[in-house]
């Protein structure tokens, strides 16, 4: 465990470091300098095979396209990943949360570094279904966050689906990687049928999306390995004469206090490590969002892993878990995670600006709280050398005032995870659902 806590600690001070190194040396102005003229020449050289596609154009192949990016966009998998978890398939459910959370931030941030426009309309058609698809349309090109997604967990999906199914011939296996290469490549053509991405965005998120899910797999692998060494360890002593509480109960308890505190400064420096795009984009938005998803699900499962997240509990389908009784899960859970989502985001709004001002912070929001729209964006020097150590030290990353709607939105996402997680289960459990 000792291993465990040194190496997150130097992960918190490595990503600490490089937000003061990056922000010292300009490292995001410089890459920006470096990629953005290639790949902005790349995106231009690329509008002829758009075009060419685009005379297939049709109604029936806009709605295709629009429904199958609709099925992979972030707020489909915000609302199918609580489903996930109540199903019983808890492993695949957390994975799957994390990993899109990952995909989210590097693919982001990528896309903020390098700020490379996507395909001119005109004389490209941008076809925008959705209020979803025009806020992706403000954000830049590269790499494509469709194609990047669909690869991961799909990637991620099958390779639980055949580890599930031991029993797996070759037939299923070529069957299965068939079909989400397919997917992806459906994926891909529409972001380009529909005007959104170039050639080169696609090959971008394909390439991300493949290196990503090879070390996920590998990563989550290992950690597997580790947990089940854990506790088979934590099993053997148990058998002893010595107390369960001195061999389970209290190293599970510190490791729960290590990967949550651990997890709450890693979500805190990610919000700081994020790079500054060459104009204000969503991207910033929407990883912010999945950020507090990640922390509140680290935070829930560590809390009920041995109540609701183990690997025996009850799956849809099976005597334990019937159908309908899923569907009253649904007709319960989705209402009362709607409600705490609702109560976070009000706490949130009640206590930053609090606790802001009593550290001597300077704060304004842009959209949730009235009382801070138009707050001055800068303060003089004589005044940030009054408010106090903290406010010297955020001051570093060279704003000089902080919009609270970010650590709003964490809160918000995060007490919405945790209830998808915890209380809900925990409502379940009570009425035997």
């Amino acid at each position: 465990m000792e291993s465990i806590t040194g190496w997150q600690v130097i992960s918190l001070c490595g990503i600490a470091l490089w937000i003061s190194i990056s922000s010292i040396l300009n490292v995001t102005q410089n890459l920006r300098s470096f990629t953005q003229p290639w790949v902005s020449r790349l995106v231009i050289s690329g509008t002829p095979i758009i075009l060419k596609i685009q005379k297939y154009q049709h109604r029936h192949l806009d709605a295709l396209f629009s429904g199958l990016s609709c099925v992979v966009s972030v707020p489909f998998y915000t609302a199918f990943l609580p489903l996930l978890f109540w199903t019983g398939h808890c492993k695949l459910a957390r994975q799957m949360t994390l990993l899109m959370a990952f995909c989210d931030y590097v693919g982001n941030c990528i896309k903020d570094v390098v700020s490379a426009p996507r395909p001119s309309c005109p004389p490209v058609r941008r076809v925008t279904a959705t209020k979803d698809e025009e806020e992706n349309a403000m954000e830049y090109g590269l790499p494509s966050s469709h194609t990047l997604n669909t690869v991961c967990l799909s990637g991620y999906l099958l390779h639980y689906i055949l580890d599930y199914n031991e029993s797996n011939g070759v037939f299923i296996e070529v069957a299965g990687f068939a079909m989400v290469c397919l997917f992806v490549g459906l994926i891909g053509l529409g972001r380009i049928y529909l005007g959104m991405h170039s050639l080169v965005d696609i090959i971008g998120g394909l390439a991300l999306g493949l290196g990503i899910l090879a070390m996920w797999l590998s990563v989550s692998c290992l950690w597997h390995r580790s947990f089940r060494s854990f506790r088979s360890k934590c099993n053997a002593e148990t058998k002893k004469s010595l107390t369960f509480g001195q061999f389970v109960m209290y190293p599970l308890i510190m490791n729960m206090l290590k990967v949550v505190s651990f997890w709450a400064a890693l979500s805190f420096l990610l919000l700081f490590a994020y790079p500054t795009p060459e104009l204000p984009t969503p991207s910033f938005e929407y990883h912010t969002a999945f950020n507090g998803v990640a922390l509140g699900i680290v935070i829930g499962i560590h809390q009920t892993f041995h109540q609701f997240h183990h690997e025996n509990v009850p799956r849809v389908f099976s005597p334990q878990l019937t159908f309908l009784a899923f569907v009253g899960r649904i007709l319960l859970g989705i209402p009362t995670i709607l409600l705490v989502k609702f109560c976070s985001k009000a706490l949130a709004k009640w206590i930053i600006p609090i606790v802001a001002n009593t550290l001597g912070i300077p704060v304004r929001s842009t959209s949730y709280i009235p009382a801070l729209h138009g707050m001055p964006a800068y303060k003089k020097s004589d005044e940030i050398k009054q408010s106090g150590y903290l406010q010297k030290v955020f001051f570093f990353s060279k704003q000089t005032s902080f919009d609270v709607d970010t650590g709003i939105r964490l809160l918000q996402y995060a007490g919405l995870a945790w209830s998808v997680v915890d209380l809900v289960p925990s409502v379940f459990s009570h009425l035997g659902l």
